[in-house]
């Protein structure tokens, strides 16, 4: 499969864009769409409020005719996964996107994810109608016309902060994990600094 770098105008758009302030939910929803999408058990999905909202992502672009990239991207988050342990599902949660999403199906994805053995909770593979799949790689700075040509690399993001980096492809599980942690101590920590803070007993 033909690998490419990421868009680097497309990237510094999507980075631009995402330089949000915290919980500042109306300017991202606007920005990545309530799009519906297709789950891998066939749950329609609105992008940002049923899949980023509020929580610290990781996102990768995959499709299930693939036989060599994505099988690997698949088994690096498979990892990055175990070297999370118990912070994977409950601080930071995975997203998967099918960029040939009229031939992956939401059955095509189930059989995917038994093959390749990442059928877990907290881990979303999208599909749906072309133009909505579009829609949103468009908004991720992810638009392709050939499947083979997508991005190896994987986008990481805070969404309660508005922080996202991308990752090489290159970077192992170790590492990956390192930074998605990062990420949910950044949410942690923004959480308590806006929290209502005790008052003095008088």
């Amino acid at each position: 499969m033909a690998l490419r770098r990421f868009a680097l105008a497309a990237l510094a758009t999507l980075f631009a864009a995402l330089a949000l302030p915290a919980r500042s939910d109306e300017k991202a929803r606007a920005y990545f769409t309530d799009t519906v999408l297709v789950d891998q058990d066939g749950r329609s999905v609105r992008f940002y409020s049923d899949v980023l909202d509020g929580n610290v992502v990781l996102l990768s672009f995959v499709f299930t005719r693939c036989t060599d990239a994505c099988p690997l991207i698949t088994r690096k988050m498979n990892a990055t996964r175990r070297a999370l342990g118990d912070r994977y599902g409950r601080d930071v949660r995975f997203v998967s996107i099918s960029v040939d999403p009229e031939f992956d199906t939401p059955q095509e994805l189930r059989r995917f994810i038994e093959k390749q053995q990442a059928g877990f909770t907290g881990w979303s593979w999208l599909t749906g109608k072309k133009a909505d799949v579009d829609r949103v790689l468009a908004k991720l700075g992810e638009a392709v016309t050939d499947p083979g040509d997508h991005s190896t690399g994987f986008l990481a993001g805070n969404v309660r902060t508005g922080h996202w980096t991308k990752i090489r492809p290159d970077a192992t599980p170790a590492v990956v994990a390192e930074q998605l942690q990062r990420l949910a101590d950044e949410a942690a920590k923004n959480e308590s600094e806006t929290a209502p803070q005790p008052q003095a007993v008088r």
